[in-house]
């Protein structure tokens, strides 16, 4: 019995449920908790963890930190000075700061007697980084830079610094007797922090005053032990806290801020990353935790002046952009088409109409877009960062598999070479594999991304092979045939370049099928009506290769369509990215064709009933298992992936012939597959495309968190897909009815709505095939290469044009009423699409 999308089941209501109660989460969190602190600058300065045990991967809490690099800092703060005051600690700072903003820069002072002087670097990008050596702020520079009334106002002099990092309380310990102790210093703080609150002119763009270093005591001398004393040091922080931030209660009901604060950041945050492992004196810690206290500086002093667009990557001290003009336009519509089709559906329950479905699928279609906007563009839920951990990641895989094989079923009889469900299982594991990698960043391991490469290449064999399957099956090269297979792949991933803004080759995979459909169509189309004779097919699949090699071994040609398209649509890409996204997989679909042909010719000539076929099968799983063991050694031997990268065009069609000679091998692994996998292999489109944004987030750099606290990301884990998993179930339905909407194909139920329909006869069918076309949107597998009695399908004549049919249409009260009673051609409907987007990329840059 065919059930009612987000009918009375039990898992419908609870992941409803779920993105409610997350939402609901979200904004009172948002009201409630962040109202003082929106940008999570305080959090930055305050609040945060080790995700990892060698103190490397610092997480504030609620935000993501970003790594910054030479060219970063540069952007940042070219032609500018930086300048550091005070003691030790401070120059230690000073020095890792200075090796980011610029490599070839020193890391530590000479080991000589220089070290109590002050310290002027020059960056290539003309950065000046000065350090002076003032361990009790009470000179006549220390003073001219934290009081510049005089030597800026009404003048002419140069720019105040872009940051002025101040640092100073150990050296008060140390030799109280001279320095005056405690009252000299709280006298010193309370002189600057007062100067740089009621001066006219603010000491630099970015005032930090640091806070005064926890020491370990086991560590430290017999001198410094004696002097620099615990509760001291906290006595002097949570001075300096309160003479910046008076007003601060933590409180709840504490709405706004009674009291001027002092424009001075204060990261105490500093002496929660210190570690006693990590230092050998009790004073000084290790370069790599310096390091990273350098780079929150840079995150608090240059995160906001990045430009707003994707990738989101940096969410500390940094608020979401407003959508542009078109952006909030493209927003609009969709928010307005998600609420008309709700109504819409509502209103055909209660009348019993049969549209609903329509209205429901561009109702979950509106309404995940609006969803994923908000998720990865506003701060209604927060963002952190990835973190490998290699027994997480084991735990994740293990478990995956145990679930795979505990819901594994068999078939009544051998479904055949690669048939559906076997293709769904493939996908499903595949990227649950991939999903796991991302999740966890683990792309710089080698070892786990070389096989990963091997999967996004098996999935262009399949687009290869399932496309293939269905022109030497069907010939069908209509134009509807090329419709129905762009618009179910491209239709998700053009709603989110438009609403996300962002660029369409970063969800790389949509783009790359779309363009092997392109090729495999061309390749079979051209010629056609010779495609029964082998030898001529073969060479004009190996031709195809050959001229496409060709093309992306030439810069020129790429760089020529990429000026074309910047020109006359206003489309940025980039050549390099592409050339390597394409490249690296260009062979492995030719390789798909060419097996769909050998199996053709097989069941062709039935050369499965030979005597010799069981022999041959054997020796072919014999090599398959030597294959995959040698695979398996060479990755691991590569010293990384960029040496693997260059092998890997030549050699991935190896491992993945031998899995599928495997996992053919004999009736029962053809009959039997598992289901849990399969459930996720018929959404993999739509999970590779919202992970993007949605479970992943800042554009896959970061990981979603819908419950606060990074102490809680197992559970977010857990929530997080849940409703992940779902909502890529719901859209892939959704746009596979939306395709047929679109196709015109209203009566017709497309595979990839995932779920079973009932047969129908061949005045049923859709036209061209439009259920295998459909069903390619992921590795492009072939549902006839499994339902070899599939009856044919016709591609449906219209018996009028469309502009009569248009004039006789009647007024409609729905959307869908009115688009299907036009009959408007699918190639009007395509070019009217064209043309909207093509307006909207002109558009885009000015507004």
């Amino acid at each position: 019995m065919t059930r009612t999308r987000l009918g009375p089941l039990w898992h419908d209501h609870l992941a409803l449920l779920t993105i409610a109660l997350s939402i609901l989460l979200g904004l009172l969190r948002v009201f409630l908790f962040d109202r003082l602190d929106p940008t999570h600058c305080d959090a930055l300065l305050t609040r945060g963890s080790w995700l990892d045990d060698a103190h490397r991967n610092w997480q504030p809490e609620g935000c993501m930190l970003h790594s910054y690099k030479a060219a970063d800092a540069s952007r940042c703060l070219a032609s500018r000075r930086v300048v550091f005051v005070g003691d030790s600690v401070t120059r230690t700072l000073y020095f890792q700061f200075v090796h980011i903003v610029d490599p070839k820069l020193p890391t530590a002072p000479p080991q000589d007697d220089r070290k109590h002087t002050d310290f002027s670097l020059a960056a290539d990008s003309n950065v000046t980084l000065d350090f002076i050596w003032d361990p009790f702020l009470n000179t006549s520079s220390t003073l001219a830079l934290i009081n510049p009334r005089d030597h800026y106002v009404g003048s002419s002099s140069p720019q105040l610094p872009a940051l002025l990092v101040v640092g100073s309380g150990l050296w008060y310990l140390r030799y109280a007797d001279t320095s005056g102790g405690l009252p000299a210093w709280e006298a010193m703080v309370n002189e600057h922090i007062t100067a740089i609150s009621a001066g006219p002119v603010k000491p630099a763009d970015t005032t930090v005053f640091l806070p005064v270093e926890d020491v370990v005591a086991s560590k430290l001398s017999p001198e410094r032990y004696n002097t620099m004393r615990s509760p001291d040091i906290d006595a002097m922080n949570s001075d300096l806290y309160h003479r910046i931030r008076p007003s601060y209660t933590g409180s709840l009901l504490q709405f706004s801020e009674t009291t001027e604060v002092a424009p001075v950041s204060f990261p105490l945050v500093f002496n929660q990353m210190l570690d006693d492992s990590q230092t050998e004196d009790g004073l000084h810690f290790s370069d790599s935790m310096i390091k990273t206290q350098a780079n929150i500086l840079l995150n608090l002093r240059c995160n906001n002046e990045w430009p707003k667009i994707p990738p989101m990557d940096k969410t500390c001290c940094r608020g979401y952009p407003w959508p542009s003009a078109m952006q909030f336009i493209v927003l609009i519509v969709i928010a307005v088409w998600t609420s008309i089709s709700v109504r819409l559906w509502l209103q055909s329950l209660c009348k019993g109409g049969t549209n609903s479905k329509d209205h429901l699928a561009l109702a979950v279609f509106g309404a995940t877009v609006c969803i994923i906007y908000l998720a990865d563009r506003t701060g209604l839920w927060l963002k952190e960062q990835k973190e490998f951990s290699s027994l997480a990641f084991a735990c994740l895989v293990l478990s995956s598999i145990c679930i795979g094989l505990l819901t594994l079923h068999r078939g009544d009889k051998d479904l055949g070479f690669l048939n559906r469900d076997q293709s769904d299982e493939w996908k499903g594991w595949m990227q649950i594999a991939i999903l796991i990698y991302h999740y966890f960043g683990a792309s710089k391991i080698s070892g786990i991304y070389n096989p990963i490469r091997v999967l996004v290449a098996a999935y262009l064999f399949m687009t290869g092979y399932g496309h293939t399957t269905f022109y030497l099956k069907k010939a069908d090269f209509s134009f509807l045939r090329i419709a129905q297979v762009m618009v179910r792949l491209n239709l998700l991933t053009l709603a989110l370049v438009y609403s996300m803004n962002t660029d369409y080759l970063s969800y790389y995979f949509t783009p790359l099928v779309s363009m092997w459909f392109m090729v495999i169509y061309a390749t079979m189309a051209i010629g056609s009506q010779l495609n029964h004779n082998t030898p001529f097919l073969v060479c004009k699949i190996l031709s195809s290769m050959a001229m496409f090699a060709i093309f992306m071994l030439q810069n020129w040609p790429l760089e020529s369509l990429f000026t074309v398209l910047k020109q006359l649509c206003n489309i940025d890409w980039s050549v390099r990215e592409w050339t390597f996204r394409v490249t690296l997989d260009q062979y492995i679909v030719y390789w798909g064709m060419l097996t769909a042909v050998a199996v053709a010719k097989i069941r062709e000539y039935h050369l499965t009933d030979h005597p010799l076929w069981p022999t041959l099968v054997k020796i072919a799983c014999g090599c398959s298992v030597l294959i995959l063991l040698w695979f398996t050694g060479f990755e691991l031997a590569q010293e990384s992936k960029f040496t693997y990268n260059s092998w890997h065009p030549y050699i991935s069609f190896l491992p993945i012939t031998a899995f599928v000679i495997l996992r053919n091998a004999t009736p029962i692994l053809r009959s039997s597959s598992s289901r849990a996998f399969a459930f996720i292999g018929k959404c993999s489109l739509e999970t590779f495309i919202i992970q993007f944004h949605f479970w992943l987030a800042g554009d896959t750099k970061g990981v979603l968190l819908v419950i606060p606290g990074t102490r809680w990301r197992a559970l977010n884990f857990v929530l997080t897909s849940f409703v992940f998993i779902y909502v890529s179930h719901q859209v892939a339905w959704a746009s596979g009815e939306i395709t047929s909407l679109i196709c015109n194909q209203r009566e017709k139920t497309l595979p990839t709505s995932n779920r079973d329909v009932p047969g129908h006869g061949p005045s049923e069918q859709t036209a061209s095939g439009c259920a295998e076309a459909v069903r390619l949107v992921g590795p492009g597998e072939d549902r006839s290469s499994s339902r070899e009695d599939r009856p044919e399908t016709e591609t449906p004549a219209h018996s009028q044009h469309w502009l009569k049919n248009l004039t006789r249409a009647r007024y409609q009260s729905t959307i869908i009423g009115a688009w299907d009673c036009s009959q408007v051609e699918v190639k009007v409907r395509i070019g009217l699409a064209a043309m909207f987007m093509w307006i909207a990329n002109m558009l885009w840059a000015n507004y």
